[in-house]
C-alpha cells in the first residue's frame, strides 16, 4: 500500500505549517512506514494510506515520487 507521510524535517523545532513536506513511501501499515522512517529523525505529523481515486490524484501530482526506504 501507499502512504502518503507529511512531516517536518527536525523534531528540535516547533511544527509551522508552511515548512511541513510531504512525502509518498509503499509500505503494508502506518506502524511500517515509522519504522522505516526512524532513523532520519523526522517529526512525523500525520500518516495517511492512499488508494482509489486519492492515489489516482496524488499520481498526476509532479511531485509524486515513491521514496525508497
Amino acid at each position: 500500500m501507499i502512504f502518503k507521510v507529511f512531516y517536518q524535517e527536525t523534531i528540535h523545532e516547533v511544527p509551522v505549517r508552511e515548512k511541513t513536506k510531504a512525502m509518498y513511501l509503499e509500505a503494508n501499515s502506518e506502524e511500517d512506514v515509522r519504522k522505516k522512517l526512524a532513523d532520519r529523525q523526522y517529526n512525523i505529523e500525520f500518516v495517511t494510506p492512499l488508494k482509489g481515486d486519492a492515489l489516482a490524484y496524488e499520481q498526476q501530482n509532479e511531485n509524486f515520487k515513491l521514496e525508497n526506504v
